[in-house]
């Protein structure tokens, strides 16, 4: 290609202390504008936008190319820098005090129509944009986005690097070890009938790098999970993974919480108080309804099972003499909804799982409920109490088995909050929760599995119930919640190869299945594995949270839709014979 007037700036770099000098821009065109003979251009690049004029009287060559351009087509201008005229300064832009008067140009290349607005505000489906990725890319929201993504990659190196943790790659290519979602597997052309999978996560890489003495691990690497997705969820996605010896769970939540304050101090200008508050996983579900509540909604669940029992009520007595609960929690203010709004609110409480809704308004002429008739006056009274609730108040309650109960009236909480605006948009709340659950039983399974991974330590005290009560069991687990979202989660590891197994063993797995699919582990356990702990950030959530997206598909250059296909590729696709013979493989 020949030589082209290369840029002196950028189109967001020009301000009123340039006016005088001659500059040359390179760019799109974003609008054009012919008024009067005197043509306007909106010259774009990522760093912003500048007005450059064409004016048939300062260049007629420079004005005659210009009646050609079109948005989207490439050119380099040169021109003099001026003052923009009085009554025409855009304040809402940075450039918007002055203008380039164009004395050449050049058009690098032309552009078709594009089928959707390039420009700010101008909308197109979901599907469209992915399928034009690098049309969709050139909006400032999305190349934003991705430049906050960069900005808190290179936090992770300057933040981790100061603290003597060590960037290492973990193997694409590994053992296949399904245990929780599904692997993607890759097949060896060299060992016939073999398969490499797509890590899930590094985690027994990064355990054996404690093993080999590295003492702290970071690295910001893509996973792979091949499961059925949902709206925020993808195929490969990004981690920011950690791993430190010789540590316990307040080790690790310094190293985060300073991590979280640096980011959110660089990125937002928000200082974030430390430590963060805490809940344990019994907690959180009893108090939130949800194992990553968002503490920006000032609502609370009440447990009234103590309130209600022995009332001689039989759904509340059956609920609770079969370990159920009754609880419910109080919508300040809503006592003023009317039937449709409770008749529409009982039916969305249905549509979450729930076999109904029971309510308590506290109007003016009192406590009104149609429980008063089962319960009694004094039991209600005594609800409202319980509950904390005033005069104008709403009381929601519903009953059933504990766990499917908790999590019901969650979603209605948030639910509450969504309709009648009670949550601080603009705020950032952390909480920590710990002590989950070791285990939970699979139905499906008809055995226990690992509700985090099978390499989360058990609590030091609950070590004696892993066969007896393996239910009762916690595990040394904590996860990093931002406004009812999980960014982060993570364990203190087992390091001791007779425990592993132990673990192994209660999740249906014998020494023969552990040992062909762990034994580098527990090979590595066999010489001296030190005590170790980490955590892994979800970047991609991370950057949403950050950036105020609505999907982490926006803060994703190349993202895939939710049936994990990338329009713009054509992505999975077929292959041809040849390389399925190569492969040993035949499609059936």
């Amino acid at each position: 290609m020949a030589s082209f007037m290369k840029r002196t700036h950028t189109c967001g770099e020009l301000r009123a202390g340039d006016i005088g000098k001659t500059v040359a821009l390179n760019g799109w065109v974003q609008v054009r504008r012919d008024l009067g003979g005197v043509i306007f251009i909106d010259l774009r690049d990522r760093y912003g936008k500048t007005q450059v004029v064409f004016n048939p009287s300062r260049s007629p060559e420079a004005h005659a190319v210009a009646e050609s351009l079109r948005n989207e087509f490439v050119v380099a201008v040169r021109g003099i820098v001026e003052a923009r005229p009085a009554g025409t300064v855009n304040p809402e832009l940075p450039t918007g005090e002055i203008d380039v008067l164009v004395e050449r140009v050049e058009l690098l290349n032309r552009s078709e129509t594009p089928p959707f607005p390039i420009e700010e505000g101008g909308e197109a489906g979901e599907d469209l944009r992915l399928k034009l990725r690098y049309l969709d890319l050139r909006r400032t929201p999305l190349q934003s986005n991705l430049i906050v993504r960069h900005r808190v990659s290179q936090l992770v190196h300057r933040y981790f690097d100061d603290l003597n943790f060590v960037e290492i790659e973990t193997p694409v290519l590994m053992k296949s070890t399904p245990e929780g979602a599904r692997d993607y597997l890759v097949p060896s052309r060299i060992h016939r009938g073999k398969f490499y999978a797509l890590p899930q996560s590094p985690q027994t890489y990064k355990q054996i790098l404690m093993v080999a003495g590295m003492d702290r691990y970071v690295q910001i690497v893509k996973c792979f999970r091949d499961e059925d997705l949902r709206a925020d969820r993808q195929p490969e996605f990004t981690q920011i993974d950690m791993e430190m010896s010789f540590v316990d769970e307040e080790d690790i939540r310094q190293v985060v919480e300073g991590f979280v304050r640096l980011v959110f101090k660089e990125i937002k200008g928000v200082e974030i108080p430390s430590p963060f508050p805490r809940l344990t996983y019994r907690e959180a579900m009893e108090q939130y309804g949800s194992d990553k509540p968002d503490l920006r909604l000032n609502l609370r669940l009440t447990t009234l099972n103590d309130v209600v029992r022995g009332t001689g009520f039989r759904v509340f007595a059956d609920t609770i003499a079969q370990g159920g609960v009754v609880a419910g929690f109080v919508v300040p203010g809503a006592a003023t909804f009317t039937r449709n709004q409770m008749d529409n609110l009982v039916d969305h409480t249905k549509s979450l799982g729930a076999g109904g809704l029971a309510y308590i308004k506290w109007t003016e002429k009192g406590l009104e409920t149609a429980l008063e008739k089962f319960l009694g006056k004094a039991v209600v009274e005594s609800i409202a109490a319980a509950t904390g609730a005033k005069q104008g108040d709403l009381i929601l309650m519903i009953s059933g088995e504990r766990a499917k109960s908790y999590s019901i009236l969650g979603a209605l909480r948030l639910e509450m909050g969504r309709r009648l605006g009670l949550i601080d948009e603009k705020g950032y709340s952390f909480l920590w929760v710990t002590d989950f659950p070791m285990f939970e039983y699979s139905e499906e399974e008809k055995r226990h599995v690992a509700m985090h991974h099978p390499f989360t330590s058990p609590h030091p005290d609950d070590v004696g119930r892993l066969e007896s009560d393996p239910a009762a069991v916690r595990a040394r687990a904590y996860d990093l919640v931002l406004n009812g979202n999980e960014i982060a989660g993570g364990s203190i590891r087992i390091h001791d190869a007779e425990l592993q197994q132990r673990v192994f063993s209660l999740l249906g797995i014998d020494e023969a299945e552990a040992n062909r699919k762990f034994g580098f582990l527990l090979g590595a356990f066999r010489y001296g594995a030190p005590p170790h702990g980490g955590i892994a950030f979800g970047l991609d959530r991370l950057v949403m949270l950050l950036t105020g997206s609505r999907s982490i598909r926006d803060v994703i250059a190349f993202p895939k839709t939710a049936s994990a296909v990338s329009l713009m590729d054509d992505s999975p696709s077929e292959v041809d014979d040849r390389q399925l013979r190569e492969l040993n493989i035949r499609i059936v």
